[in-house]
Parts: C-alpha cells; sequence; structure tokens
C-alpha cells in the first residue's frame, strides 16, 4: 500500500484515490460500548452501513455482515438508527 502524500505533494488537480489510502483504526480505544447484531432480525435495510462515521459496518455484497471494530468508535448511531432494534450496544470486554 502506498503512503498517503502531504497535500504540497500532490499533482496540481490531483486527486487521492480511495485503494491508495489506508484504513483508519480507533488506535485500541471506544467509548466502552460496542456494537452488537442479532442477525436473524436484521432485515437487511443498511441504515447501519448509511449513517455510520466510521465506515465500520462491514457488507457481504449487499447483505449486512457485522462490524469491524478496529474501526468503530462505539457512537452508537448504528443501533439507534436500526429500525427493527437488532442491533445492540453491549459492554466492550
Amino acid at each position: 500500500m502506498a503512503a498517503l502524500s502531504a497535500w504540497q505533494q500532490l499533482e496540481p488537480g490531483g486527486a487521492i484515490v480511495r485503494a491508495d489510502t489506508g484504513r483508519v483504526r480507533t488506535g485500541g480505544w471506544r467509548t466502552g460500548l460496542k456494537p452488537e447484531a442479532d442477525l436473524p432480525r436484521c432485515v437487511d435495510c443498511l441504515l447501519c452501513w448509511l449513517y455510520c462515521p466510521d465506515s465500520a459496518v462491514v457488507l457481504d455484497g449487499t447483505t449486512f455482515a457485522g462490524f469491524d471494530l478496529d474501526v468503530c468508535k462505539g457512537c452508537e448511531i448504528c443501533a439507534e438508527m436500526c429500525p427493527t432494534g437488532a442491533i445492540e450496544m453491549v459492554p466492550d470486554a
């Protein structure tokens, strides 16, 4: 993976390509809560994916598959947006 260039090193009109950037990790901290999904209750509306500010929702194609806890900060937005209550915030062990 190529290192992300400083903005001064970009070509005029240059673009930052997603594939060239690294994934931002939480650094091992979270709010003390983490999301846990009850998959049988999930209706794959993907509102959790749409609203997640950290791209922590993992999809398998167009189906909800879980959470990437390396990037999740425990903000609880996914649980608030879930219309079926399939996402619950639990203590982070």
